[in-house]
C-alpha cells in the first residue's frame, strides 16, 4: 500500500475495539482449539462433522456467556454466535470462517478466522462498544470438503438453500452420510437454536492466514484482499488400444500414455508461454490403464485445476487447452470434459475500504491481493457486501503440520477485524 494513500478516520468505537484486542487471550484460545484433533508433529486432525469437531465446537460455546450473547445453528450445521445489537431487528454483520481441516491440517487455517471473530467479539465487550447491527461468528460447516464432497457445503447452503438436498446425500469414504452427521452435530449442541438458511446479512468480512508466499515475501503483515481467482477444472480423456510391450513396434501403437504425457507436455508450455504471474495452471490427477508394467496402455485420464483473476483469460486458456488435446491425439481419440467452473469473485469496494481504513489505523505493513486459494467469503459475496484480511503464513506452507504464522501478525489482524466490525455494525 502506497504510503501517501490516505482514508477515511476510523469511529472512536473501531479505535476502541482494536486497542481493547488481549493478544494473550487470543494466543490462548488459538491453542486450545487446536489441541482438538491435535498431533505429535504440531498438525490438526479434524475433518468436518466427526466427534473431534463437535467437541471444539462445544469448546467454543463454553467460551462466551452472557445475556447479549446467543448461540444458534441451521440446517447446513453452520454455528453462529450472535452478539446482540441495539435494533436487533436490522440483519447481522457477519464474520468467521470454518474448523474442520485436512486429514492432516495445520493449527490455524480457518481456525483463525473463528478466533479472531471471536476475540474481536470479546474487544468490543471490554471496550464497552455497543453496536446497531447485530454482529454473528458463523463457524461454517465442511469447508475443506476432504471428508465430504464438494467442499464448503456450510456456506454454500447457506447462500443457496436449495443446494443443502444434494449434500445431504453426500458419504464419506467409510459411507457415512453427510445428513447422519449433521443430524449428530445438532443434537450435540442443544444450547444452538435452529434459525433458517438463507438469512439476509448486512455485510460480510473473513480473517484467514494467506496459505500462500506473496506477503512474506513483500514484508508485508496483512493483506487487504480484493477478491478471489476464478476456477475452471477439466478432465481430459484418450483412449488408445492395448498392445504388447515388447512385440508391437513403436510406429504401430495407439499408445494413450504417451499420448497423454505430450498433451500435458504442450499444455505446461503453453501457460509458461503466457507470462502471466496471476495464472495458476496444475495436472493433479494422472491415471492410466490397465496400469500393467509390460502393456501399453488404451486409457488415461488427467485432470487440469486452471486459475486466474480475470474470466477473459481462463476463457482463452480454455480454448487452447482444447485446441493443444485436439490436435495433439495421433492414432488416440481424446475428448475434454469441464468438471467446475467459477467465475472471479470480487469484493466489495466499500468493505474492501473499511478494511484497509483498519489497516492503515493499525499502522502495520500491508498490500493488497487476490485470494488464490477458496474460501466461504466466496459464497457469501454473492448475497452481501464482502472483504477478507490475510495474515502471512510462513513459507506459504498450509494444509500442513508446519503450518504457521508469527504471534505478532495474528494479533495485528485480530485488531483490524474487530475495528472492522466496529465499523460495519455501527
Amino acid at each position: 500500500m502506497s504510503a501517501t494513500t490516505t482514508f477515511p478516520p476510523l469511529s472512536e468505537d473501531a479505535s476502541q475495539a482494536m486497542a481493547h484486542v488481549d493478544g494473550r487471550r487470543l494466543i490462548g484460545m488459538q491453542r486450545a482449539l487446536a489441541s482438538f484433533g491435535g498431533r505429535a508433529d504440531g498438525g490438526v486432525a479434524r475433518e468436518a462433522l466427526t466427534a473431534t469437531e463437535r467437541e471444539a465446537r462445544r469448546w467454543l460455546i463454553q467460551q462466551v456467556a452472557g445475556p447479549r450473547y446467543s448461540w444458534h445453528i441451521d440446517a447446513a450445521a453452520n454455528l453462529f454466535l450472535r452478539r446482540a445489537g441495539t435494533d436487533d431487528s436490522l440483519p447481522p454483520v457477519m464474520t468467521g470462517s470454518h474448523i474442520d481441516t485436512q486429514p492432516v491440517g495445520g493449527w490455524l487455517d480457518g481456525a483463525y478466522g473463528v478466533i479472531a471473530g471471536l476475540e474481536a467479539l470479546l474487544a468490543l465487550d471490554a471496550a464497552g462498544v455497543e453496536t446497531r447491527h447485530p454482529i454473528e461468528l458463523a463457524i461454517w460447516t465442511n469447508e475443506e470438503g476432504s471428508r465430504f464432497s464438494p467442499g464448503a457445503m456450510g456456506s454454500s447452503a447457506f447462500v443457496e438453500p436449495a443446494s443443502l438436498a444434494a449434500s445431504l446425500l453426500s458419504t464419506d469414504a467409510e459411507g457415512v452420510r453427510f445428513e447422519i452427521e449433521r443430524d449428530a452435530t445438532v443434537a450435540a449442541l442443544p444450547e444452538a437454536s435452529t434459525v433458517p438458511l438463507g438469512r439476509p446479512v448486512q455485510a460480510y468480512v473473513e480473517a484467514h492466514i494467506e496459505q500462500g508466499p506473496i506477503l512474506e515475501a513483500s514484508g508485508c503483515r496483512l493483506g487487504v484482499v480484493t477478491g478471489i481467482q476464478g476456477v475452471r477444472w477439466f478432465e481430459i480423456t484418450v483412449r488408445g488400444s492395448c498392445a504388447h510391450a515388447g512385440t508391437t513396434p513403436l510406429d504401430n501403437r495407439r499408445d494413450a500414455l504417451m499420448t497423454a504425457a505430450t498433451m500435458v507436455g504442450r499444455i505446461g508450455e503453453m501457460a509458461v508461454s503466457l507470462g502471466d504471474p496471476a495464472l495458476r495452471l496444475t495436472v493433479g490427477r494422472f491415471e492410466a490403464a490397465p496400469g500393467a508394467i509390460n502393456t501399453v496402455a488404451d486409457r488415461v485420464t488427467f485432470t487440469i485445476d486452471l486459475r486466474h483473476p480475470e474470466d477473459a483469460v481462463l476463457a482463452a486458456c480454455e480454448r487452447r487447452i482444447r485446441e493443444i488435446v485436439a490436435e495433439g491425439t495421433g492414432a488416440c481419440v481424446a475428448e475434454v470434459a469441464r468438471l467446475m467452473q467459477r467465475a472471479p469473485t470480487a469484493f466489495a469496494d466499500e468493505v474492501v475500504t473499511i478494511v484497509e481504513a483498519a489497516v492503515a489505523t493499525s499502522g502495520e505493513p500491508s498490500c493488497r491481493l487476490v485470494s488464490g486459494a477458496f474460501h466461504d467469503a466466496m459464497h457469501l459475496a454473492d448475497v452481501c457486501p464482502t472483504a477478507m484480511l490475510f495474515v502471512p503464513s510462513h513459507g506459504g506452507i498450509s494444509h500442513n503440520a508446519a503450518e504457521d504464522t508469527d504471534e505478532t501478525d495474528l494479533i495485528a489482524g485480530a485488531r483490524v477485524l474487530a475495528g472492522v466490525l466496529a465499523e460495519l455494525s455501527r
